[in-house]
Protein backbone atom coordinates (compact mmCIF):
# COMPACT_ATOMS: atom_id res chain seq x y z
CA UNK A 1 0.00 0.00 0.00
CA UNK A 2 1.64 3.28 -1.15
CA UNK A 3 -0.48 6.51 0.11
CA UNK A 4 1.03 8.62 -2.68
CA UNK A 5 -2.16 9.23 -5.37
CA UNK A 6 -5.07 7.53 -2.69
CA UNK A 7 -7.90 8.44 -1.36
CA UNK A 8 -8.22 8.30 2.41
CA UNK A 9 -10.44 8.94 5.54
CA UNK A 10 -9.57 9.66 9.02
CA UNK A 11 -12.02 9.06 11.57
CA UNK A 12 -11.10 11.83 15.16
CA UNK A 13 -9.26 14.13 12.50
CA UNK A 14 -10.42 16.95 14.76
CA UNK A 15 -7.09 17.01 17.02
CA UNK A 16 -4.23 14.48 18.29
CA UNK A 17 -3.47 11.58 16.54
CA UNK A 18 -6.34 11.76 13.97
CA UNK A 19 -4.83 15.67 12.96
CA UNK A 20 -2.08 14.79 12.62
CA UNK A 21 -2.73 11.73 10.13
CA UNK A 22 -4.67 13.81 7.77
CA UNK A 23 -1.94 16.36 7.84
CA UNK A 24 0.49 13.44 7.44
CA UNK A 25 -1.72 11.77 4.67
CA UNK A 26 -1.60 14.87 2.86
CA UNK A 27 2.12 15.40 2.73
CA UNK A 28 2.64 11.99 1.71
CA UNK A 29 0.43 12.39 -1.69
CA UNK A 30 -3.14 11.84 -0.58
CA UNK A 31 -5.39 13.04 -3.23
CA UNK A 32 -8.02 13.16 -0.91
CA UNK A 33 -8.22 13.21 2.39
CA UNK A 34 -11.43 12.83 4.47
CA UNK A 35 -10.89 14.42 8.21
CA UNK A 36 -14.04 13.46 9.88
CA UNK A 37 -15.40 14.40 13.16
CA UNK A 38 -18.87 14.72 15.38
CA UNK A 39 -18.21 18.31 14.68
CA UNK A 40 -16.71 19.22 11.40
CA UNK A 41 -16.52 22.29 12.10
CA UNK A 42 -13.62 22.19 14.67
CA UNK A 43 -11.76 20.91 11.47
CA UNK A 44 -8.84 23.04 11.07
CA UNK A 45 -6.65 21.15 8.62
CA UNK A 46 -5.60 23.26 5.15
CA UNK A 47 -6.19 20.41 2.39
CA UNK A 48 -8.98 17.96 3.92
CA UNK A 49 -12.37 17.89 3.18
CA UNK A 50 -13.39 17.67 6.38
CA UNK A 51 -16.98 15.54 7.07
CA UNK A 52 -19.40 14.94 9.79
CA UNK A 53 -19.37 11.62 10.98
CA UNK A 54 -20.35 9.99 14.57
CA UNK A 55 -18.98 6.85 14.76
CA UNK A 56 -21.66 5.20 17.29
CA UNK A 57 -24.31 6.24 14.96
CA UNK A 58 -25.23 4.21 12.40
CA UNK A 59 -26.85 6.68 10.23
CA UNK A 60 -23.89 9.24 10.00
CA UNK A 61 -21.69 6.38 9.40
CA UNK A 62 -23.64 5.75 6.45
CA UNK A 63 -24.63 9.39 5.35
CA UNK A 64 -20.66 9.35 5.32
CA UNK A 65 -20.30 6.52 3.30
CA UNK A 66 -22.15 7.80 0.64
CA UNK A 67 -20.57 10.60 0.61
CA UNK A 68 -17.03 9.64 0.34
CA UNK A 69 -18.10 6.74 -2.03
CA UNK A 70 -14.36 5.12 -2.98
CA UNK A 71 -12.03 4.49 -0.60
CA UNK A 72 -8.39 3.09 0.07
CA UNK A 73 -6.83 3.97 3.22
CA UNK A 74 -9.38 3.97 6.50
CA UNK A 75 -7.32 5.51 9.82
CA UNK A 76 -10.15 4.18 12.43
CA UNK A 77 -8.48 6.66 14.72
CA UNK A 78 -11.67 7.77 16.93
CA UNK A 79 -11.88 6.34 20.76
CA UNK A 80 -12.77 7.70 23.90
CA UNK A 81 -11.69 7.50 27.58
CA UNK A 82 -14.13 7.96 30.48
CA UNK A 83 -12.15 6.50 33.25
CA UNK A 84 -14.26 4.04 34.14
CA UNK A 85 -13.88 1.49 36.52
CA UNK A 86 -15.71 -2.03 35.42
CA UNK A 87 -16.82 -2.83 38.90
CA UNK A 88 -18.11 1.42 39.65
CA UNK A 89 -21.20 2.13 40.79
CA UNK A 90 -22.57 1.83 36.97
CA UNK A 91 -21.67 0.42 33.56
CA UNK A 92 -22.71 3.22 31.90
CA UNK A 93 -19.42 4.80 30.73
CA UNK A 94 -17.71 0.96 30.17
CA UNK A 95 -20.57 0.86 27.69
CA UNK A 96 -19.90 4.30 26.09
CA UNK A 97 -16.28 3.25 25.54
CA UNK A 98 -17.31 -0.13 24.30
CA UNK A 99 -20.05 1.86 22.08
CA UNK A 100 -17.11 3.80 20.49
CA UNK A 101 -13.56 2.24 20.36
CA UNK A 102 -15.27 -1.31 19.60
CA UNK A 103 -18.32 -0.91 17.83
CA UNK A 104 -18.19 2.36 16.25
CA UNK A 105 -14.87 0.72 15.24
CA UNK A 106 -16.94 -2.23 13.76
CA UNK A 107 -19.21 0.06 12.30
CA UNK A 108 -17.14 2.41 10.59
CA UNK A 109 -14.95 -0.51 8.96
CA UNK A 110 -18.34 -2.82 7.74
CA UNK A 111 -19.87 0.36 6.06
CA UNK A 112 -16.20 0.83 4.36
CA UNK A 113 -14.82 -2.51 3.87
CA UNK A 114 -16.74 -3.21 0.51
CA UNK A 115 -14.79 -0.08 -0.95
CA UNK A 116 -11.48 -1.19 0.28
CA UNK A 117 -10.70 -3.85 -1.73
CA UNK A 118 -6.68 -3.91 -2.64
CA UNK A 119 -6.85 -1.08 -0.13
CA UNK A 120 -6.01 -0.82 3.78
CA UNK A 121 -7.45 -0.27 7.18
CA UNK A 122 -5.46 0.92 10.09
CA UNK A 123 -7.03 0.76 13.45
CA UNK A 124 -5.43 2.59 16.55
CA UNK A 125 -5.44 0.17 19.50
CA UNK A 126 -3.37 0.53 22.94
CA UNK A 127 -0.79 -0.83 24.99
CA UNK A 128 -3.63 -1.23 26.69
CA UNK A 129 -4.92 -3.64 24.63
CA UNK A 130 -2.81 -6.29 26.51
CA UNK A 131 -3.33 -5.58 30.08
CA UNK A 132 -4.68 -3.96 32.90
CA UNK A 133 -3.12 -1.01 35.03
CA UNK A 134 -5.63 0.93 37.48
CA UNK A 135 -9.18 0.88 38.19
CA UNK A 136 -9.65 3.97 36.16
CA UNK A 137 -8.32 2.39 33.04
CA UNK A 138 -10.20 -0.98 32.98
CA UNK A 139 -13.28 0.00 30.58
CA UNK A 140 -10.96 1.72 27.77
CA UNK A 141 -8.63 -1.54 28.71
CA UNK A 142 -11.16 -4.23 28.27
CA UNK A 143 -12.33 -1.85 25.44
CA UNK A 144 -9.10 -1.76 23.44
CA UNK A 145 -8.30 -5.85 23.50
CA UNK A 146 -11.74 -6.08 21.84
CA UNK A 147 -10.41 -4.05 19.36
CA UNK A 148 -7.67 -5.84 18.78
CA UNK A 149 -9.71 -8.75 18.37
CA UNK A 150 -11.71 -6.89 15.98
CA UNK A 151 -8.68 -6.18 13.85
CA UNK A 152 -7.23 -9.51 13.76
CA UNK A 153 -10.38 -11.09 12.78
CA UNK A 154 -11.49 -8.14 9.95
CA UNK A 155 -7.76 -9.15 8.88
CA UNK A 156 -8.99 -12.65 8.18
CA UNK A 157 -12.51 -11.85 6.76
CA UNK A 158 -10.94 -9.33 4.12
CA UNK A 159 -7.59 -11.27 3.23
CA UNK A 160 -9.96 -12.74 -0.10
CA UNK A 161 -9.66 -9.14 -1.23
CA UNK A 162 -6.79 -8.23 -0.53
CA UNK A 163 -7.13 -4.97 2.14
CA UNK A 164 -3.97 -4.83 4.16
CA UNK A 165 -5.00 -4.14 8.14
CA UNK A 166 -2.62 -3.04 10.36
CA UNK A 167 -2.58 -2.08 14.22
CA UNK A 168 -1.12 0.85 15.93
CA UNK A 169 -0.35 0.36 19.55
CA UNK A 170 0.98 2.61 21.95
CA UNK A 171 1.13 3.62 25.47
CA UNK A 172 1.43 7.12 25.92
CA UNK A 173 1.28 9.96 23.21
CA UNK A 174 0.93 13.71 24.04
CA UNK A 175 -2.83 14.29 23.01
CA UNK A 176 -5.52 15.66 24.82
CA UNK A 177 -6.65 12.42 26.24
CA UNK A 178 -3.29 12.10 28.09
CA UNK A 179 -2.95 16.28 29.41
CA UNK A 180 -3.36 15.43 33.16
CA UNK A 181 -0.24 12.96 33.18
CA UNK A 182 2.66 14.56 33.55
CA UNK A 183 4.89 12.01 32.13
CA UNK A 184 7.41 11.52 28.90
CA UNK A 185 5.26 11.30 25.54
CA UNK A 186 5.24 10.87 21.99
CA UNK A 187 4.39 13.61 19.81
CA UNK A 188 1.53 12.62 18.09
CA UNK A 189 3.58 13.14 14.33
CA UNK A 190 5.84 10.78 15.11
CA UNK A 191 3.61 8.41 16.27
CA UNK A 192 1.86 9.10 12.99
CA UNK A 193 5.44 8.74 10.47
CA UNK A 194 5.73 5.32 12.31
CA UNK A 195 2.28 4.36 11.76
CA UNK A 196 1.99 5.40 8.16
CA UNK A 197 5.62 3.94 7.29
CA UNK A 198 4.42 0.59 8.43
CA UNK A 199 1.58 0.59 7.02
CA UNK A 200 3.48 1.56 3.30
CA UNK A 201 5.52 -1.47 4.00
CA UNK A 202 2.77 -3.64 4.88
CA UNK A 203 3.21 -4.72 8.42
CA UNK A 204 0.16 -5.82 10.43
CA UNK A 205 1.41 -4.49 13.90
CA UNK A 206 3.19 -1.29 14.42
CA UNK A 207 4.34 -0.97 17.88
CA UNK A 208 4.99 2.09 18.98
CA UNK A 209 7.33 2.49 21.89
CA UNK A 210 9.45 0.40 23.89
CA UNK A 211 6.65 0.56 27.02
CA UNK A 212 4.19 -0.98 24.34
CA UNK A 213 6.89 -3.81 22.94
CA UNK A 214 7.52 -4.86 26.75
CA UNK A 215 3.79 -4.98 27.66
CA UNK A 216 3.40 -7.42 23.96
CA UNK A 217 6.69 -9.31 24.48
CA UNK A 218 5.18 -9.98 28.39
CA UNK A 219 2.11 -11.96 27.38
CA UNK A 220 4.01 -15.13 26.60
CA UNK A 221 5.17 -14.99 30.46
CA UNK A 222 3.60 -15.54 34.14
CA UNK A 223 1.81 -12.40 33.95
CA UNK A 224 2.41 -12.23 37.88
CA UNK A 225 6.53 -11.79 36.49
CA UNK A 226 4.78 -9.14 34.62
CA UNK A 227 2.47 -6.96 37.60
CA UNK A 228 5.19 -7.23 39.63
CA UNK A 229 7.21 -4.50 38.40
CA UNK A 230 4.08 -2.69 38.32
CA UNK A 231 3.53 -1.42 42.20
CA UNK A 232 0.32 -1.89 43.70
CA UNK A 233 -0.73 -3.42 40.65
CA UNK A 234 -2.71 -6.19 42.45
CA UNK A 235 -2.74 -6.41 45.87
CA UNK A 236 -0.93 -3.01 47.01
Amino acid sequence: MQINGKKALVTGANRGLGKAFAEALLARGATTVYATARRPDRINIPGVVPLQLDITDPASVDAAAAEVGDLDVLINNAGISTNAPLLGPSTENVRREFDTNFWGTLNVTRAFAPRLAGGAILNVISALSWYAFAPASNGYAASKAAEWSLTNGIRLELADQQTQVTALALAIADTDMMAAYDIPKLPPHEVVTMALDGLEAGKLEVIADSPTANVKASLSRDPALFYADIPGALFG
